[in-house]
């Protein structure tokens, strides 16, 4: 009898330990400093994230990916990893919370967390082939006392699919609790119509004990693609919707509670390099959103996205019609070490002022001026006051000799756009004013911010170089505190 017990129960042990067993993730190995940009230790990757606030503690639940979504026969094989910090500078891993136990749970999707009657609520899609070999997604959730440590609630999944809608795509629950209890569940799905073109649909799902659920009136309706990975929110007089289309991250925002929505005056989400953006309140009335950034197929830098990447973090901010815009949050800027004193190389197109900034005028064409043996990994700080207008102006990273090879950050006033190699954001407002760019240079990864207000992120691994030039087109502009240090080892 003890030996049966003892059998069932290791039986029970490698079904619960199945999954943190075949990818090898082991929290303690991992940098506990500048999440920014981490991914885990090994050939492994992150995925969507979650994040999550409650009781002063950042929880950043993320998809543990291994195989860039080719995991189980390309149907991912995800799981939810924990990541909690209370100052986001210093980070607290834990093991696989929400893992595969069984063999028809084929990934672990994206989903999102609620505190209510005491405990955590985790809500995700499970991805599972059905007894017709199709793939479905379907709804599930669990409960934790911590956060940390989370039970699967049966049945699993407890919901296949809404009426009318399709059961392929059906995943990506945001759970919402209201003043009454009751629970709103938002969910990716499309209509189930023959028609595939313009029928992405958000499904509003509602549940007063967790067992029946009532369909009511999508949220959004007639979109191009399915609306991946919603995240909602109300903050300082307004609900935001936020959803993935085609990649990129978009939002809506509203006076009202579920609409109708108004299109806001820039999407500061909309990033190519920086996926599934979602975000969580934070001490003293903030938000920080978390996204990542993926993969670049064969490490090239024309290379597509490939599922699972690093971390990369943004604080929000609220502009005064209610619209959103992005920065870097002090916390998870990278350390660096002292400003360098480099000398720029000037030409007759520029000059070095008494005061120490730097102009350049360059009606006729390009003039530029650079910084040699920069570093590899590196802090930029700058900022540029136009002299009227300009074409174009910024700066080349990772530059060759002659700035033959590198990467253009480029401000363009004129479309409201700033680009960064070969991606760029659009709606850009206060390029033709002073402006602030902060750069930072981290491995493959630039990512920069614009006025504190816009952020653009790149993978670009090819070019090494170690020139940094300024430059403008088309017009004058004056450099003020130009500054580049080095970045220190977490």
């Amino acid at each position: 009898m003890m030996k049966t017990i003892f059998f069932c129960c290791l039986q029970l042990f490698i079904l619960q330990t199945y999954a943190q067993m075949h990818v090898n993730y082991n929290p303690t190995v991992q940098q506990v400093k500048d999440i920014q940009y981490f991914k885990p230790a090994g050939n492994l990757f992150v995925g969507d994230c979650i994040p999550f606030y409650h009781n002063e503690t950042y929880y950043l639940y993320w998809l543990l990916d291994s195989a860039h979504h080719a995991a189980l026969n390309g149907l991912g094989g995800h799981q939810w990893v924990l990541s909690t910090s209370k100052d986001l500078v210093t980070w607290k891993h834990h093991p696989i919370v929400i893992g595969i136990d069984e063999d028809w749970e084929k990934s672990i999707c994206t989903g999102s967390v609620v505190f209510a009657n005491n405990q955590f609520y985790a809500f995700y899609a499970t991805r599972l082939i059905n007894k017709e070999g199709k793939v479905n997604e379907q709804l599930s959730y669990a409960i934790s006392k911590d956060g940390i440590h989370f039970k699967k609630q049966k049945p699993n999944p407890f919901y296949t699919s809404a009426p009318g809608y399709s059961k392929r795509n059906f995943r990506d629950p945001k759970v919402v609790v209201d003043s009454t209890g009751t629970f709103h569940l938002f969910v990716s799905s499309a209509t189930d119509s023959s028609v595939s073109a313009s029928n992405g649909a958000m499904v509003h799902l509602t549940s007063k004990n967790l067992q029946k659920w009532e369909v009511k009136p999508p949220l959004i309706v007639n979109q191009n693609d399915v609306p991946e990975c919603p995240d909602y929110f109300f903050w300082k007089g307004w609900y935001y919707l936020i959803y993935g289309q085609g990649g990129n991250t978009f939002y809506l925002k509203s006076k009202h509670m579920y609409g109708p929505w108004e299109y806001p005056s820039s999407q500061a989400f909309n990033e190519d390099w920086s996926n599934v953006v979602k975000t969580a309140e934070f001490t003293n009335g903030r938000r920080i959103a978390a996204g990542w950034i993926p993969s670049r197929n064969e490490n090239k830098d024309n290379g597509h996205e490939r599922f699972g990447g690093n971390i990369v973090l943004r604080e929000v901010v609220q502009l005064e019609d209610g619209s959103l815009a992005t920065k870097f949050a002090p916390e998870t800027v990278p350390a660096a070490g002292k400003p360098l004193s480099l000398k720029p190389v000037t030409d007759s197109l520029t000059a070095v002022l008494p005061d120490g900034n730097m102009k350049i005028t360059s009606y006729n064409g390009m003039g530029s001026l650079y910084f040699d043996d920069v570093p590899a990994n590196m802090k930029i700080h700058l900022e540029v006051e136009p002299l009227g207008n300009i074409e174009e102006y910024g700066l080349i990273v990772h530059a060759s000799q002659k700035a033959e090879k590198g990467y253009k950050i480029a401000l363009i006033p004129d479309d409201h756009k700033v680009s960064l190699h070969n991606t760029s954001i659009n709606g850009v407002d206060g390029l033709n004013n002073t402006i602030s760019i902060d750069v930072i240079v981290k491995d493959d990864i630039i990512d920069v911010c614009i006025g504190n207000r816009r952020c653009i992120v790149n993978r670009l691994p090819e070019e090494k170089g170690k020139q940094l030039w300024l430059f403008v087109k088309h017009g004058a502009a004056i450099f003020h505190a130009v500054s580049i240090a080095p970045l220190t080892a977490p």
